[in-house]
């Protein structure tokens, strides 16, 4: 072998990246930034339309929605990188293949490391992403979606208080009417009618306010008169007030995030076993990044008179398989079927071993053989 062949020289100077690497990166990267923004839409639209049916029932406020809509476009980029990146390999190389742009690699001694290395220039960086997305920012864009419905749905009542109109609570047992609600919910000529069993209570006050105190949802009146008696009856009560409170709603008001929602460090710190089932899941975006790039080498090679999309049912069906596996292992571990240590991992390494046989039915076990023992380079 000649050494000096394969040095860096004055005349031929290294490069990290080839023209190759870089001509199939740049495709790469196009075609994952397109897939991922059609599937992100897809699935982001769906929740968007339960999003805007809940804001005009009055349970979310306008504002909230284009932020909802921004945090939910995260979540759904973090769950779905992993299936962009291998539609676009299969997509990128099987067109190559029908294009006989392989064969031409081929023939200038370009092996399937030539491939995997142009490949893996984009897949090691959105590995790494993928780790930043499922570890850092899409819990934490749950965490600030349900802070915000949570947030929401204290001040439903609030807003859905109109001027003009009755409005009605505890079952109907109180009904109040204001004349005026300005825009930090202050009531102004406020008339309450609340039932306390047999007697009925008749308040009107000068301004009132819905407010969260400890036991639930208050409406906190102020300058006004109460009349309380039964029905029928001379027997009634008659007092003013300087503020006066009518429980509305008993309410709790604690607002507890879901797993989803949990810090990455938090659930690292648990012994929990859901939260170590969490952990894994979270671990699945990068492993799978990795394992389905390495996978989808192999599965897009086609032939020149092959479809548009090649082996993409062979391809679905994997990914199929692979995605429901990593559901059922979730149930399995939490269960405790599968032990936590070996969690999800399994599965990793099963599609690790789906791509190696891959690899073998695309070259063969001589191939397998000869560069086992050195006589064949890649």
């Amino acid at each position: 072998m000649n050494i000096e062949h394969n040095l860096p020289s004055a005349g031929r100077p290294f490069r990290l990246f080839t023209v190759l690497d870089r001509m199939i990166v740049k495709d790469l990267f196009k075609t994952v930034v397109s897939v991922l923004t059609v599937l992100v839409v897809i699935i982001v639209s769906r929740k968007f339309i339960k999003i805007l049916a809940q804001a005009i029932e009055g349970n979310i406020a306008g504002e909230t929605v284009l932020a909802l809509l921004g945090l939910k476009i995260v979540i759904a980029a973090a769950t779905f990188l992993p299936a962009a990146l291998f539609m676009s390999v299969l997509m990128v190389l099987g067109r190559m293949h029908r294009e006989q742009e392989m064969a031409a690699i081929a023939s200038a001694g370009g092996g399937v490391f030539t491939i995997y290395r142009a490949v893996f220039g984009l897949v090691v960086p959105l590995s790494i992403c993928a780790a930043g997305l499922s570890m850092y920012a899409a819990p934490w864009a749950e965490a600030r979606s349900e802070q915000l419905l949570h947030l929401d749905s204290e001040n439903a009542d609030i807003r859905s208080i109109s001027a003009g109109r009755f409005s009605e609570y505890s079952s109907g047992e109180l009904i109040f009417y204001t004349e005026n609600v300005d825009a930090g919910g202050t009531m102004s000529k406020v008339f309450v009618q609340n039932k306390q069993g047999d007697k009925l209570g008749v308040v009107n006050a000068e301004r009132g306010r819905l407010e969260y105190l400890p036991g639930g949802l208050y409406l906190i009146l102020e300058q006004g008169e109460r009349v309380q008696g039964i029905p029928g009856q001379k027997d009634y009560t008659i007092e003013t007030f300087t503020e006066y409170a009518v429980l509305v709603e008993k309410k709790a008001v604690a607002f507890v995030p879901h797993l989803e929602a949990l810090p990455t460090e938090k659930l690292w710190q648990s012994r929990e076993i859901a939260d170590i089932a969490h952990i894994q899941d979270r671990l699945n975006a990068p492993l799978g990044v990795l394992l389905l790039a390495f996978l989808g080498v192999p599965l897009a090679k086609s032939s020149p008179r092959g479809g548009v999309y090649g082996s993409v049912l062979v391809a679905f069906g994997i990914y199929f398989a692979y995605a429901n596996l990593q559901r059922v292992n979730h149930s399995w571990v939490i269960s405790q079927i599968v032990p936590a240590w070996l969690g999800y991992f399994w599965v990793e390494a099963l599609l690790l071993i789906v791509g190696l046989l891959m690899l073998v039915r695309l070259y063969g076990w001589n191939w397998v053989l000869l560069k086992l023992t050195g006589k064949v380079t890649l």
